[in-house]
């Protein structure tokens, strides 16, 4: 039986960003900072030269007990080994990769607008891939996505996904903030003198959004409802227009608003707030709700 999936940081191998250093030396110290899934990822190898490099990052891999992923090749994937296979739009369809690989293996996707994310999840998709969310080298021409589909991805998708596209140190926040909580870098850590470093710093804003939901679940988890001769109503501004609302949730709020089945994006007090945690986050006084309606593509 397939264990179910979880991860937070994902790393793809980029030999073009660390020249005179080896692939297995930088994966490596990827993985000592806390990476735990590894991507090989080689578009200009021979097949016979990257069934070798597969089999090679799958010890490694197998050493942290973090699951490989090859880009682009199931074949290869089968003859090294390896835990799943990572497939483009234009790639074997998610099926067709099933049959070959099995009900065990890893199947994850790229996508670049929610209608794919949606197709790829009743396909049967382990995980999606959500960008590029900014510029980056390793999809040259390909335009951003931006943060607004990951928020859109947050709001509706239920298998795990990835926002991956030009992250760094320095705008993981901004992808955090939108309700990704995993996060691929290329060359920002293969790239890096010191990739462990990278990682663990990522893994640690991670860890920070995660821990923070579960303080917000928890802190739910304390309110006393209200009795039927004590009915709690509170005055908030939504979508910029000061109203008094009886609820006491996110979600019980956007059922007021007929949104609880509707593709939008909830924002509360400026951050987004990811559809998994609307019936968990508590309406205070005062405080601003925006529900954004998508209606097209990312």
């Amino acid at each position: 039986m397939k264990r179910p999936l979880d991860f937070k940081l994902y790393v793809i191998t980029g030999e073009n960003y660390h020249p005179g250093r080896g692939m297995l030396e930088v994966m490596e110290a990827a993985l000592r900072g806390g990476a735990d899934i590894v991507q090989l990822r080689d578009k200009m190898s021979p097949k016979r030269e990257l069934i070798e490099k597969a089999k090679r990052l799958k010890e490694l891999t197998a050493k942290y007990g973090v699951p490989l992923i090859v880009n682009d090749h199931p074949d290869v994937a089968l003859a090294a080994d390896a835990d799943g296979v990572h497939l483009g739009q234009d790639d074997l369809p998610i099926e067709a990769a099933r049959e070959l690989l099995g009900p065990r293996r890893i199947i994850g996707i790229s996508t670049h607008r929610i209608e794919q994310a949606r197709a790829a999840e009743r396909a049967g998709a382990d995980y999606i891939g959500v960008g590029p969310v900014y510029p980056t080298g390793t999809k040259p021409g390909r335009q951003a996505v931006t943060t607004a589909y990951v928020a859109q991805a947050a709001s509706e998708i239920a298998i795990p996904f990835v926002a991956i596209g030009g992250i760094t140190e320095t705008n993981a926040e901004e992808v955090l903030r939108a309700g990704a909580r995993r996060l691929c870098a290329v060359s920002a850590i293969v790239g890096h003198d010191n990739p462990e470093s990278v990682c663990r710093n990522l893994l640690g804003k991670i860890n920070a959004w995660r821990l923070g939901e579960q303080v917000v679940f928890a802190d739910s988890l304390s309110l006393s409802m209200p009795t039927r001769g004590d009915v709690r109503e509170v005055e908030v501004v939504v979508n910029g227009r000061s109203e008094r609302t009886q609820a006491a949730t996110l979600l019980e709020l956007a059922a007021e608003y007929k949104l609880e089945s509707r593709s939008v994006v909830a924002e509360l007090d400026g951050a987004v707030v990811p559809r998994q945690l609307w019936g968990e986050t508590p309406l205070q006084g005062g405080c601003s709700v925006e529900f954004v309606h998508f209606v097209g593509g990312g």
